[in-house]
């Protein structure tokens, strides 16, 4: 199951034309990070992406990047592991989940389009207490 792909966004009218395609990326970026970074990675994700992980984890490289580069901008159900892929199915989802919801609150208020928000890690570094939140209260009610 493909969750989101950026190609879904820089090829569609919404997208700002003045912006990299890499933008369409951003905010799946930040998830597919976030979810490496906190153990809901596939074991064959992290098998094929080791390189590109640990340049991650280093900050070597964006979330953004590191999601063009590793997923060739495409996240995939294979990219998680079981609880990654239920956590996913619930928020992530792009017509009940909370994610974008959650994305545009904390950044949107000053950009024309959530494809404006940097890759950067300073956002992660404010998106990422929002999503381990969100995964605590999931796992207490998915209990």
């Amino acid at each position: 199951m493909k969750y989101d792909d950026a190609s879904w966004h820089y090829g569609s009218d919404n997208f700002p034309k003045d912006l990299p395609d890499e933008a369409g990326g951003t905010h799946i970026g930040m998830y597919v990070a976030w979810a490496a970074l906190s153990g809901l990675g596939s074991a064959q994700f992290e098998k094929d992406c080791a390189d590109m992980l640990e340049k991650l984890r280093a900050r070597q490289v964006t979330p953004g990047a590191f999601f063009m580069a590793a997923c060739d901008g495409k996240f995939i159900d294979d990219d998680l592991n079981d609880t990654g892929q239920e956590f996913t199915e619930d928020y992530f989802d792009m017509e009940a989940g909370e994610y974008i919801e959650d994305y545009e609150e904390l950044f949107a208020e000053d950009v024309d389009s959530i494809y404006e928000i940097q890759d950067s890690w300073s956002n992660y570094d404010q998106l990422k207490p929002v999503l381990d939140e969100r995964l605590a209260d999931w796992r207490k009610h998915a209990e």
